[in-house]
């Protein structure tokens, strides 16, 4: 028996409002949506994170949300979404396997976006040339 919760969506355990299954991939409607339609995407064998998932995979999930996108768009009336994929408990990741988020956006949500911070060129450049380096 599994402990993760995503797994535990996956395999039927723990009931939830499917919007898309295929051979790898299941996605579902987030029970704390950030708009009505924030749909869950995740792959149905179990990776903790993106850097464990294979890439054939993150390319499956992203073909699901763009697909699950465009429903968003269409049936729900939204005017945008946000992907959002929070990697390592540092970047907000709660749940140890690897999940898209799909949130409909709309013109009046009032929801912003991530504040940017100023760099400098010289901080811009080295930071550029510690990520080209192998």
């Amino acid at each position: 028996m599994t402990t993760c919760l995503f797994c535990k969506i996956v395999s039927g355990e723990i009931p939830t409002n499917k919007i898309f299954e295929n051979d790898d991939i299941f996605a579902f409607l987030d029970i704390n949506p950030v708009n009505p339609g924030h749909t869950l995407i995740v792959p149905k064998k179990h990776f903790v994170d993106m850097s464990d998932t294979p890439e054939e995979i993150l390319c499956k999930m992203i073909l699901a949300a763009k697909m699950i996108g465009g429903k968003i768009m269409d049936k729900l009336g939204a005017d945008g979404y946000n992907l959002e994929l929070n990697n390592k408990p540092a970047a907000g990741q709660i749940v140890e396997h690897v999940h898209l988020h799909i949130m409909p956006r709309y013109s009046d949500d009032n929801l912003k976006l991530w504040p940017g911070k100023n760099a400098s060129k010289k901080e811009l450049d080295k930071i550029a040339k510690k990520l080209l380096n192998k």
